[in-house]
């Protein structure tokens, strides 16, 4: 091959003078042709496709939650930005499946990851990792990933976070690296959770408000225990108005369940709080999608519809589960990262049939042209045929 080169050079105007060139740099100077290869394996160190990861620690939250502290099987963890998340790859009772869980620990810490994982009412993959999970077992892992951090460029110093139950994860990473790192930010926590037993990290973050000046935590419980004393109800306009001074000069971050999501952003928007300082993560679809604007009023969630796969493959899928969950039951490898319509690798092609699309899924214009979608957030309302 290399000979074949040379008589092609050779026969190029001045291609001897070329080759005397080659020839002098490579006894001479760096022979660049040895680095092929060299910088993409640097960089797969710090930026691996895929982690092998082991369960080195667990610290329960009571029965609710639970931390679960990461470490590499070899080599280093990639770095990321206090805000992003792991998805994290799961198999259990036979169904290979993933999840996005954001890291709770400071990107300071180099040497684990940790993410906290809540109990949810239909939590297939939580009650997993709650209950069963222990020291010593291993999980692969895509990532780290996601939008959802600071931004010195366009992003306030003065951040207002609003979390609402387990969407507190995110933020601690970011407040972790505010105060560890002595960063010029001011932060406002507030916190929505039902009742103070679903309250995680609430030691820590009652220690930082003592502790650091540009730290503020404000807790509301929607269903308080007798003798709370507290903010509660919702945090809707009159609650941030309340709790907020510089509402127009703030960054806004929240993260939490789609509709206090959605409760929220319609609160800051009527407070004339613009979108571009609204930053949100989504945490997937709403479990209850059948209740979901739009959702056909015939259906309950619990109809079984066929879903043909290119033609040849046919499985079950019910109309409340999405195409994704019902492709991942019936054993079929999808590539997935965030499973919250954002991130587009688990986008499918629908030639056949109709489904319901899920708010919050981010299409091209040419996904509409072309009929692809995100399988994640779409849901047979018929019969159907996709293309992977």
């Amino acid at each position: 091959m290399a000979d074949l080169k040379n008589m092609i050079i050779a026969s190029m105007p001045h291609g001897k003078d070329v080759l005397q060139e080659i020839d002098d740099k490579r006894k001479s100077g760096t022979n660049y042709e040895l680095e092929i290869g060299k910088i993409e394996a640097t960089v797969g160190k710090y930026h691996k496709k895929s982690l092998s990861l082991v369960v080195n620690k667990i610290i329960d939250h009571g029965t609710l939650a639970r931390t679960i502290r990461l470490t590499p099987k070899e080599g280093i963890l990639p770095i990321f930005e206090a805000g992003q998340y792991l998805n994290l790859f799961t198999e259990i009772e036979g169904v290979r499946t993933s999840r996005p869980y954001s890291i709770s620990s400071s990107p300071l810490q180099r040497g684990y990851y940790e993410i906290t994982i809540a109990r949810t009412k239909t939590g297939f993959v939580s009650d997993f990792l709650i209950d069963d999970v222990k020291v010593g077992d291993e999980f692969s892992a895509n990532g780290p990933a996601g939008a959802f951090h600071f931004n010195p460029i366009f992003h306030s110093k003065k951040s207002v976070m609003i979390a609402g139950g387990s969407g507190i994860t995110p933020f601690m990473s970011m407040c972790r690296e505010i105060f560890d790192n002595r960063l010029d930010r001011e932060v406002h926590l507030i916190y929505g959770c039902r009742n103070s037993d679903s309250v995680l990290f609430k030691e820590e973050l009652e220690s930082l408000a003592k502790e650091y000046d540009n730290f503020t935590f404000s807790l509301v419980l929607s269903e308080p225990e007798a003798g709370y004393k507290g903010k509660t109800g919702f945090i809707d306009e009159e609650c941030i108005k309340s709790l907020v001074k510089d509402i127009k000069e703030s960054t806004f971050y929240i993260c939490g369940p789609q509709i206090m999501n959605d409760f929220v952003v319609n609160a800051l928007l009527n407070l004339d709080v613009r979108k571009a300082m609204i930053r949100r993560e989504m945490f997937g679809s709403r479990q209850d999608i059948q209740n979901e604007p739009g959702w056909p009023t015939d259906l309950s969630g619990k109809e079984s519809f066929t879903i043909t796969i290119d033609g040849k493959k046919k499985i079950q899928g019910l109309s409340g589960e999405s195409l994704l969950t019902s492709l991942e039951r019936a054993g079929v490898r999808m590539n997935v990262c965030c499973r919250s319509g954002e991130c587009s690798l688990c986008r499918i092609q629908l030639t056949e049939g109709k489904v319901f699309l899920a708010k919050g899924m981010l299409l091209r214009y040419a996904d509409e042209r072309f009929g692809y979608i995100h399988s994640c957030k779409a849901y047979p309302i018929t019969d159907v045929s996709i293309n992977l």
